[in-house]
């Protein structure tokens, strides 16, 4: 399961652009809380506090508390030039809410794949799995294993092991998350038809199918 992460917040008493630059020069990074029916909330944050967690690796899929109220983050905005932060999204969650998040994936037991043994190498089509769960019981990863996979093979959600209350958030189809792959050479001397993977599917599979939420009070702000 995922940690629970702290950031302290500051409530903003203005909006707009002067304001936001203002806080940016101070080291500040606007922000906002919204949803759980209530009212969004502008606050700003520590920038060096913010860039630290979101250092962990795994700030989009913790909850964040912040001066008492639990988050979870939606969005960062940075600078194109700088990278650095420049506005946060937070959503406002019940202890037990259902969320969605983006979690990563972690492949293991290469080395048990005789697949990837003979030279095949492993094509991931997703990184991250959407899903659906509790918010106390967000995982920190999911892991699969390559054991006993050939040139050719293909790992798909269905054969994925899902922590218990957890759903994909796509329920229409089998979607591919990766193929164990023929290298060029290995295509070349044995033929293409013969190890060549069914992966015609991946760029459809790649495509992103996440929810956009937007809040509305920032809708205005342009920042």
């Amino acid at each position: 399961m995922s940690d629970t992460l702290t950031l302290s917040a500051e409530t903003r008493d203005r909006a707009g652009k002067g304001a936001s630059r203002a806080l940016r020069r101070e080291g500040r990074v606007p922000a906002v809380i919204y949803g759980n029916k209530a009212d969004p909330a502008g606050i700003h944050v520590s920038e060096r506090e913010l860039t630290k967690l979101l250092m962990t690796g795994h700030f989009f899929n913790s909850v964040v508390m912040i001066n008492g109220e639990r988050t979870l983050p939606k969005d960062v905005a940075f600078d194109v030039v700088s990278d650095r932060p420049i506005h946060v999204d937070f959503l406002r969650i019940g202890e037990h809410s259902s969320v969605h998040v983006n979690v990563p994936i972690h492949f293991s037991d290469e080395e048990a794949a005789p697949g990837i043994k003979r030279g095949g190498v492993l094509n991931i089509v997703r990184h991250e799995l959407e899903l659906i769960c509790d918010a106390a019981e967000i995982p920190s990863e999911i892991a699969i294993s390559l054991k006993g996979l050939e040139v050719g093979d293909s790992i798909h959600i269905s054969q994925v092991t899902l922590p218990k209350g957890a759903k994909p958030v796509i329920d229409d189809r089998d979607f591919t998350i990766a193929t164990v792959v023929a290298p060029s050479a290995l295509k070349s001397s044995e033929g293409d038809n013969e190890d060549a993977p069914a992966t015609a599917d991946a760029p459809a599979e790649a495509e992103a199918e996440a929810e956009t939420e937007t809040p509305a009070a920032e809708a205005g702000e342009g920042e």
